[in-house]
């Protein structure tokens, strides 16, 4: 009772772990970055935050010997220091947004947000030594969070069947575009399209890093078809990091059916580009396709829509939940199927024109403003 008399005397204090922002290149930074953002931006008297960071840096090369180091140097923050530094703050929740909470509570409570439960679907993917760390650490630390946050339906379902935890405890919170700061008026900097042999509205566009559950070599097989039939002046643009991941590294795949199919010069693999030449890459695209076998949320398909881009997506987990109707679907697992919905996309302008316009009212329902907004609620329900 007493706990609750101060708290309310003041705001919920929510201390936010930003660690991972030294090293994540994908969704996960995306999603920290935005909310830092917003909650820096809010104006709430209800709460107050506080972003946790370590001084030290964080390992996120190749070699294995300092993989392992990082892996418990990242349980060690989690479960040490991170609550240490949350109660010498005062905080009443500590949040997460990346694989884990810390089990321990020093006087708070945990909110996770928790996107996917990929580790336990495809557990081929992981290390055995990350593997076994996140099970023994990230089921304990979200089952003891009296909440966790993630962005679709699909996602809590998934979570709440691999994790062991009751539904009621999961709250849908949809993410936002991510914010390319792309101006297309300013010519000053060096443009995307004049490093690669790409010209605008003549290529097929995905963005994301080369994990297997991405399913990019579908796509490649879907263009080697595709090429086969027609368009000469087409071309695939592949934009994102060559990812250090030996168990969901799908490179080396993608790279010899370029090679097979000689079609070096129709393929384009950029590797990493700032948000500046991805927001290019996205503004000039003629379609954007998103083959994968598995998403959290998939952020590109708000991205593409936030472009005027038509999107393909695959037909399972999450995507068709994120695209509506705005979207054409088609099954992962044949290549066939999806040449088709590219074909009825580029030989049909009013189609493209019908999905553009629809893209652009479902870009309505998703805002990190409105993404914070409902995180907050969260707290106050926890706090």
């Amino acid at each position: 009772m007493s706990e609750n008399i101060q708290r309310n005397d003041r705001p919920i204090i929510v201390g936010v772990d930003i660690r991972d922002l030294k090293k994540a290149k994908t969704g996960i930074k995306t999603y920290l970055e935005e909310l830092q953002r917003e909650f820096t931006h809010m104006n709430d008297d209800g709460i107050s935050f506080r972003f946790i960071d370590t001084l030290l840096p964080v390992y996120s090369g190749p070699k294995k010997i300092w993989k392992w180091v990082e892996h418990f140097r990242y349980q060690l923050w989690k479960q040490i220091v991170l609550p240490l530094k949350a109660w010498g703050q005062k905080c009443d929740i500590v949040f997460c947004v990346d694989n884990c909470v810390p089990i321990v509570h020093l006087g708070y409570k945990t909110v996770h947000g928790l996107h996917d439960a990929f580790c336990f679907e495809s557990p081929e993917s992981y290390g055995k030594l990350w593997l076994w760390l996140y099970k023994a650490t990230t089921v304990p630390g979200a089952r003891r969070s009296p909440l966790l946050v993630t962005a679709t339906e699909y996602g809590k379902k998934q979570i709440a069947h691999h994790v062991g935890i009751d539904p009621s405890k999961i709250v849908v919170v949809p993410d936002g575009p991510k914010r390319m700061n792309y101006n297309a008026d300013d010519i000053s900097g060096n443009h995307v399209l004049d490093r690669f042999p790409i010209k605008k509205h003549n290529y097929i566009l995905h963005v994301g890093s080369m994990f297997k559950r991405k399913n990019i070599p579908t796509l490649v097989k879907a263009f080697v078809e595709l090429k086969k039939t027609g368009y000469p002046d087409l071309k695939l643009v592949l934009a994102g990091s060559f990812i250090t991941n030996q168990y969901d590294n799908d490179h080396d795949v993608i790279k010899e059916l370029i090679e097979q199919n000689a079609l070096q010069e129709q393929i384009i693999t950029t590797g990493y580009l700032t948000d500046q030449e991805i927001g290019q890459l996205y503004a000039n695209a003629l379609l954007y396709v998103f083959p994968s076998f598995n998403e959290g949320f998939g952020l590109p398909v708000l991205e593409a829509f936030e472009y005027n881009v038509p999107v393909i997506v695959s037909n399972n987990t999450c995507l068709p939940e994120v695209g509506g109707d705005a979207v054409l679907t088609f099954n992962p697992y044949k290549v066939e199927e999806l040449v088709a919905k590219i074909q009825s996309v580029l030989d049909d302008p009013q189609l493209r024109k019908d999905m553009i316009a629809k893209g652009i009212e479902r870009l309505k329902n998703f805002s990190w403003k409105r993404t914070a907004n409902e995180i907050v609620e969260v707290f106050k329900r926890v706090g």
